[in-house]
């Protein structure tokens, strides 16, 4: 890697987030009504379990975001509910092309899991760049059943209603994602 400062990271984790939110929305083939009212509803559901985790504890663990994030609505960035749609579409997208699209309850499960996974790999560098920090600095098991419970849950919207997917972009965004958080996991 060319910058080992950490903090030189953690300005353009925002700006990052945005572009890939801006690049997937570009992509978005929005055919229907429906379609629109689904993604302004896993951005909701997004946002209510963030706020239910930060303000109560419920779901994810006790954890609190940092200032790294921008605007917040009750102790929750805005950008996570943004966050929560990208990860939602670009995983089912590629669950879909995994799958050929055969299973739709396989593909939920794929996309899910591709959620899970992508999680998994924030986690260690969240707190490093003031994304946000739990209890002690320890993930609870609760949080990792707690995306994949609301994986399941925002994936069965997204596959419902969109069925003509691209991998293209999607497999690239998170690719991106991967390899960013990933490389700020051996600084």
């Amino acid at each position: 890697m060319l910058f080992y400062d950490l903090d030189f990271f953690a300005g353009f984790t925002s700006l990052n987030l945005y572009l890939m939110s801006i690049i997937l929305f570009l992509n978005f083939n929005l055919k229907s009504k429906h379609q629109t009212i689904s993604i302004l509803l896993i951005f909701f559901i997004g946002m209510v379990t963030e706020i239910l985790g930060v303000n109560y504890g419920l779901i994810f663990g006790d954890y609190q975001y940092g200032n790294n994030l921008g605007f917040k609505l009750f102790g929750v960035p805005f950008l996570i509910g943004v966050n929560w749609i990208i990860l939602t579409a670009i995983s089912g997208n590629i669950a879909t092309f995994l799958t050929k699209n055969k299973s739709p309850l396989l593909t939920v499960i794929i996309g899910a899991f591709l959620m899970l996974f992508m999680d998994f790999v924030m986690e260690p560098v969240a707190p490093k760049l003031d994304m946000w920090r739990f209890k002690n600095l320890m993930v609870p098991f609760t949080n990792y059943l707690g995306w994949f419970i609301i994986g399941l849950f925002t994936q069965t919207i997204y596959n419902l209603l969109f069925h003509e997917k691209e991998k293209f972009v999607s497999i690239n965004l998170y690719a991106a994602f991967f390899l960013f958080f990933s490389s700020l996991n051996l600084i």
